[in-house]
């Protein structure tokens, strides 16, 4: 899959990386419509489904009165019965109160509630954390198959670098000086992406044989070396 540098495409994802406090929440919220620009405007008008970094549970009620007000329309709905909420493990929390929720309960409920939106971009701020890497892998999953399903788009913050691998067809890299300004770079090719942002962090990265996951290579080693001297600190398959 290729994209025009700059544009998102229909049925894709794209990750979002870089360190922290360089503005990433603060962008999404930006596109979300939470934060007013400090000049220009957002544009064209989307419809937005917002996941934000930081949940709140001060919601005075069930879970499954939480989703009868957010997305009462499409609760009946077949895809996100069986493709959001079933493999989420929904069910099992709809007679809880929300404000009794775990972390990782609160985040899986949080998701659902923002891929059973309608809406033209999905942004999901930190969707793996709280969440053990099964889950992590399945909400993965999730996000996938609804956005190629419904022929959606997303973008996806994260910092774990092996989510973002698995889920995202396009990168972001926000790069400056945490804190003080960052530089949105993209949307760009993954190869290009996860280049730019490992050149950053210094480190090179290989794929595990075994199980496929990214490692990082010994800094020094004969690996990362070739890597460096390459300028590919991204594994390619």
């Amino acid at each position: 899959m290729s994209a025009p540098k700059g544009n998102l495409e229909i049925g894709s994802v794209t990750g979002v990386l870089g360190r922290n406090a360089l503005g990433k929440s603060s962008f999404t919220k930006i596109l979300a419509g939470v934060l007013e620009p400090d000049e220009g405007s957002v544009e064209p008008k989307l419809k937005i489904a917002y996941k934000p970094q930081y949940i709140s549970t001060d919601f005075d009620g069930t879970c499954e009165d939480l989703l009868f007000r957010s997305i009462k329309e499409n609760m009946s709905d077949i895809y996100v019965k069986n493709e959001i909420f079933r493999p989420l493990d929904i069910d099992p929390l709809m007679e809880k109160d929300v404000q009794s929720l775990s972390g990782g309960e609160l985040q899986r409920l949080s998701i659902a509630i923002t891929l059973a939106t309608d809406a033209d971009l999905y942004l999901l701020d930190e969707p793996s954390a709280n969440l053990d890497s099964s889950t992590r892998m399945e909400v993965g999953k999730i996000i996938r198959r609804t956005m190629e399903n419904r022929k959606k788009t997303a973008m996806v913050v994260d910092h774990d670098i092996y989510f973002i691998d698995i889920i995202s067809d396009f990168l972001m890299v926000f790069l400056g000086n945490p804190g003080r300004e960052g530089t949105a770079h993209g949307p760009m090719t993954m190869r290009d992406g996860m280049n730019l942002f490992l050149k950053e962090a210094k480190v090179t990265f290989r794929r595990d044989h075994n199980t496929g996951r990214p490692r990082i290579n010994k800094p020094g080693s004969s690996l990362d070396r070739e890597q460096i001297n390459s300028g590919e600190y991204y594994y390619s398959d």
